[in-house]
């Protein structure tokens, strides 16, 4: 059952207020023991910037309706491909009293999961903030774990008093930013209890879930090839996979989070990235694994690492491993790369060794003898 606690610890509140007399109030006899995370000291700094004070009335107002109407076309896939997310949360936190709530990248709500029953103060309460077009960032309720997910671009965990205003001392929330297909802020993610046990470990469900929606997105998204990738030995895994889309050049498109962490490669800078800037074997070898079918192909990087990926064309379902069908050896991939490099170098074997960043040796041991000539 769950627990009819709804304060926090007394150290933890101890914690909490000694950091708001230090940080908020101006206290320097409490600033020695404050302590209080830094994204969290940036969100109230911000606040006092802007001139608020805590004391001040919070008024959960939705924007215009024209402004609501143009927010909703804009995040039309967004709230698809969240809804079925929200949906299974719903039902994970049904017995905890905390809700979901999905905004776009200015804090304005677009979609809610189901709200918990409870006292009329509150339903109030969480009725006050769970509408469509509801403006809850950062400018409009002060502190939030929507306000400094989006500040922040990280997940964040927000307890009562941590808030800034003393209006909306009374949720506590985990929240995770959203992100689109070339890594540009497109919303968030919030888990908000009203006077509810703090329970932190929503953090990660909620950022588990945030990537479960960017992935739906990804997978939406317009392109002729997607390539799931890993590191040898990963078991395939929503969290851990990487998914890129690539277009019929063979540009990068769109990448998801794990997919631009393992490449260590950002998307959306500047230019866009092709293949050949990640993958140490021509593009259209992917294309022609996923035309044959081929359910993994062990992929060089220009490190000197080695990837597994399951190529997919477009439109086309996921194929199932074939009987007997060998996958495409790490030789025949490196015996490709370099006949494409003394290709490109016109025959010279030593402009090949030097493109490829390895020795002439390697290249005369490893090319077909009939290609040398």
């Amino acid at each position: 059952m769950t627990s009819s606690i709804a304060s926090p610890l007394p150290e933890r509140s101890l914690s909490i207020a000694q950091a708001r007399r230090a940080w908020i109030d101006g206290e320097s006899s409490a600033a020695q023991a404050a302590r209080v995370e830094p994204w969290l000291l940036r969100s109230w700094q911000r606040c006092l910037a802007a001139g608020r004070a805590p004391g001040e009335r919070v008024s959960f107002e939705p924007v215009p309706a024209q402004a609501a109407a143009r927010v909703a076309e804009r995040n039309r896939a967004l709230v698809a491909a969240a809804r079925p997310v929200i949906e299974r949360l719903s039902r994970a936190i049904a017995d905890t009293r905390y809700f979901a709530i999905l905004t776009d990248a200015d804090g304005i709500v677009v979609d809610v999961g189901a709200l918990p029953g409870g006292s009329d103060a509150a339903a109030r309460h969480a009725h006050d903030i769970a509408r469509i077009g509801v403006d809850l960032s950062e400018r409009a309720v002060g502190t939030t774990a929507i306000g400094t997910a989006l500040a922040e671009r990280e997940s964040v965990w927000l307890h009562r008093g941590e808030h800034f205003f003393h209006d909306t001392s009374v949720y506590t929330c985990a929240g995770a930013p959203l992100f689109g297909p070339l890594g540009e802020c497109i919303g968030m993610l919030d888990l908000t209890g009203v006077q509810v046990v703090e329970r932190p470990e929503l953090r990660h469900l909620a950022a588990l879930s945030a990537r479960s929606i960017e992935n739906t997105l990804l997978q939406r998204h317009p392109c002729e090839l997607r390539l799931r990738i890993g590191w040898p030995g990963c078991a395939p895994g929503a969290e851990s996979e990487g998914l890129l889309c690539i277009d019929a050049d063979g540009r990068v498109i769109g990448a998801n989070a794990a997919a631009r962490h393992m490449l260590h490669q950002p998307l959306g800078a500047g230019p866009s990235l092709h293949c050949n800037d990640l993958f140490a074997l021509p593009p259209q070898m992917l294309f022609d694994a996923a035309r044959r079918g081929d359910a993994m192909v062990e992929v060089p990087l220009w490190s000197g690492l080695r990837m597994q990926a399951r190529p997919q064309l477009a439109g086309r379902a996921a194929p199932l491993p074939a009987q007997g069908t060998a996958r495409p050896r790490l030789r025949d991939v490196e015996t490709a790369l370099i006949r494409k490099a003394v290709d490109d170098a016109r025959g010279n074997v030593a402009e090949a060794a030097r493109a490829l960043g390895i020795s002439r040796a390697t290249v005369y041991r490893k090319l077909p003898r009939s290609r040398r000539a």
